[in-house]
């Protein structure tokens, strides 16, 4: 089995209102809500190192996800804002 690696940070624009299912979707760690759906019911992903098993679980700013060895954490995409031209 693969060491688990870093998590890296996924930029989302609204504190405590992305779920479990679209995060996962965001951090392109699964393809398709429905591969969501399965991953999750299936006991496959972790949130801050516990089985989450609710699709819809709201997320946190901070909360690390993890689906085999790889892993993503939801950041705040204010801090991606600085320095850019736009």
């Amino acid at each position: 089995m693969p060491e688990p690696v870093e998590p890296f940070d996924v930029p989302v624009r609204e504190e405590s209102v992305i779920r479990l299912g679209q995060f996962l979707k965001l951090a392109n760690l699964i393809e398709s809500g429905s591969q969501a759906k399965e991953v999750v019911a299936s006991g496959e992903v972790l949130v801050n190192g516990e089985v989450e098993t609710r699709r819809g679980r709201q997320l946190a700013m901070g909360d690390v996800v993890r689906l085999g060895p790889q892993a993503a954490r939801v950041a705040d995409e204010a801090t991606y804002d600085d320095g850019l031209p736009w």
